[in-house]
């Protein structure tokens, strides 16, 4: 029993993980498919919006923060599973896992925020009426990701 109890404890710990790490990726997709537009000319911009997240002077820090969060919450859940039953432990993990999207939420919406006025910025002096995501292009279009980069790192 104790061996069945240490395996769940773990199974859970690496399904919050997993979570954590899917969500991530979940957040970085769905803000890649975003478009902004420009009044102006009828040019078309590409960004890759996955590498100016990535090489956003506030990432680092969100991301240290996302996993500080993590790991608060793995050991939590660690310390209270072994008193509890299958059922609570399963109620417990959903309710880290919500907490840990809210504290996602938290950080990387503001970021996006951030990314979008950013992208709109530089659109607008280009005079790019839209930009799209590098992943829907095929063929054509001015990149802006480095722009937006210097743009962001010029803001901090």
């Amino acid at each position: 029993m104790q061996l069945a109890n240490k395996k769940f404890v773990k199974a859970v710990s690496l399904s919050i993980a997993l979570l954590f790490v899917l969500g991530i990726v979940a957040a970085f997709a769905v803000q890649g498919t975003g478009i902004a537009q420009a009044e102006g000319s009828s040019n078309v911009g590409i960004i890759n919006v996955q590498m100016v997240i990535t090489q956003s002077p506030d990432f680092p820090g969100i991301q240290k923060q996302l996993q500080d969060e993590n790991n608060s919450l793995q050991k939590e859940f660690e310390s209270r599973a072994g008193s509890m039953t299958d059922n609570e432990k399963r109620d417990y993990a959903q309710q880290l896992e919500q907490k840990m999207q809210q504290k996602q939420q938290e950080l990387l919406v503001p970021l996006y925020d951030k990314i979008n006025a950013t992208i709109k910025k530089v659109a607008d002096a280009k005079g790019l009426s839209v930009v799209v995501d590098r992943g829907a292009v095929v063929y054509g279009g001015v990149d802006i990701t480095d722009d937006v980069i210097k743009a962001l790192g010029a803001a901090k």
